[in-house]
């Protein structure tokens, strides 16, 4: 696995991971009655991908609000803001690829679920340019995607349940990869679990979610029963990001903790009983002056305008991916020439893979940053329009821009639209090598289509703007003119 994080083991030692590209790409739902140790296995997961993706949690609870300080989350209080402001802060946190905590125990029911459709729906909503890859974790999935009716309103419930579905279904060619926890698969919106490929299965007892549960994991029915017998903090995991078969795997530790704990016993006040009958029916006026405690708060609450300037100057932390134990570790600054040569190198590594033009520009940027990490370079800090120009000059055999031979060539390729740029590119550094005109097939790869009648009309559209101008002898050969260079490519049979 090429970008995997280390969760828990199995009962051998084994350790058991899970692939962050493949799970952006298929989704993970996580099941357990309360107790079971889900938001424990959450954790983990987040604090070992921390380096490697930017994350969205959706936190009902605010039991994440601790992630902040070490690894640099920003809170967002959902009770502190309105729709426009949860809205802005949103477009932000797409723009500027932050991760952040949205923390709506400070809310009711109904508010928690407004909060997050509205927020979920602006991450969905965001521009194509905005489609980075982010893990979104939803804990308590089934109260903002139920499967029945229940306290809320319709209109509320509808609107929830339609971001929770828009996450869940559409999410993923916008990069957005949904990560949910629920203690009841009953109570959990069909539509919602259904999109989910990946599945860790904790301890549950009602024989209706045991068997949903089996039937996800492809186990037989009678061997549900195993599943009520799974320990605390234990999972069933299946799926391409985890394993092709069912593996018991024990969650590893964590370096955070709940902001609040579940309660432990305390010895009883040693008072006789008519000591206590007094002290509950004495002077009730006395209260009168005793103060009310005030309500928790988080300390220092800041308004939209101050997140959205914390979300803009955020950054992602140099960090490598983990090694196989889960571990990072700390890296050396590389110079300036040794970081242009690696960058080059891993531009050069992706533009010779056969399907390379062929994927999206957001996956691109997505393998590219992986890549980065993985050579120790950190976070390459490319906008996508930069990423696609600096990929279309490996494409095209050119990732050393510097190289003063292409240095009129790239001057001249200034007004290319993106998307052919890389064919333009090939046919000019072809006319000043005097080689021949790439054929039909070598241009198909750069522009990312099999279809030959594209490329002519690629070719026909380059020559009406002016770029290009094709010859073809009496012999059927076809040779290129560049008119900003001055030159011409060879003659292709």
């Amino acid at each position: 696995m090429g970008a995997s994080v280390i969760i828990g083991e199995e009962a051998g030692g084994k350790p058991v991971g899970i692939d962050i590209e493949e799970l952006l790409a298929t989704r993970l739902l996580v099941q357990g009655n309360s107790g079971s140790g889900k938001s424990h296995l959450l954790r983990r997961l987040l604090e070992e991908s921390a380096g490697l993706v930017q994350q969205v949690v959706i936190d009902p609870e605010g039991d994440f609000v601790t992630l902040a300080e070490p690894f640099g989350h920003v809170v967002i209080d959902g009770s502190e803001h309105d729709a426009n402001g949860i809205a802005r802060l949103a477009a932000r946190i797409r723009q500027h690829r932050a991760s952040v905590v949205l923390a709506l125990d400070g809310l009711e029911i109904e508010g928690q679920m407004r909060c997050a459709a509205q927020f979920l729906n602006t991450l969905f909503d965001a521009p194509r340019e905005q489609w980075f890859p982010a893990l979104v974790v939803v804990d308590e999935a089934q109260m903002f995607a139920p499967a029945a009716a229940g306290d809320v309103t319709d209109e509320v419930r509808r609107l929830s349940l339609a971001a929770m579905t828009n996450l869940m279904c559409r999410g993923r060619k916008r990069g957005l990869a949904g990560v949910i926890a629920t203690q009841r698969l009953a109570k959990l919106a069909k539509n919602v679990a259904a999109e989910a490929s990946n599945f860790l299965m904790g301890r549950t007892f009602l024989d209706i979610d045991m068997v949903r549960a089996a039937d996800l994991l492809g186990m037989e029915r009678r061997q549900a029963e195993q599943i009520r017998d799974l320990q605390r903090g234990h999972f069933l995991g299946l799926g391409p990001a985890i394993s092709r078969r069912p593996v018991s795997v024990r969650i590893g530790a964590v370096r955070t903790g709940a902001k609040s704990a579940a309660p432990a016993l305390a010895p009883l006040p040693e008072a006789s009983a008519e000591d206590m009958k007094a002290m509950l029916f004495a002077d009730w006026s006395a209260d009168e002056h005793i103060p009310a405690p005030p309500r928790p708060r988080r300390a220092s609450p800041a308004d939209s305008e101050a997140l959205v300037e914390t979300i803009g100057a955020f950054a992602l932390p140099d960090l490598v991916s983990p090694d196989e134990v889960g571990l990072r570790a700390v890296v050396p600054a590389m110079d300036t020439g040794e970081r242009e040569a690696t960058l080059r190198r891993v531009l050069r590594a992706m533009a010779d893979q056969p399907d390379a033009s062929f994927q999206t520009n957001a996956a691109l940027l997505q393998d590219f940053s992986v890549r980065c990490r993985m050579e120790r370079l950190g976070d390459p800090g490319l906008d996508p329009v930069r990423f696609r120009r600096l990929f279309a000059l490996a494409l095209a055999g050119m990732e050393d821009a510097g190289d003063e031979r292409w240095a009129a060539l790239l001057e001249h390729a200034r007004g290319v639209p993106d998307d052919m740029l890389a064919p333009f590119l090939a046919i000019g550094r072809a006319a000043i090598e005097g080689e021949p005109c790439p054929g039909d097939d070598a241009l198909g790869r750069l522009y990312g289509t099999h279809s030959p009648g594209r490329i002519r009309r690629l070719l026909d559209y380059m020559e009406r703007d002016g770029l290009i101008v094709v010859r073809t002898d009496f012999g059927g050969r076809r040779s290129v003119g560049v008119p900003g260079l001055g030159l011409q490519t060879a003659a292709l049979d």
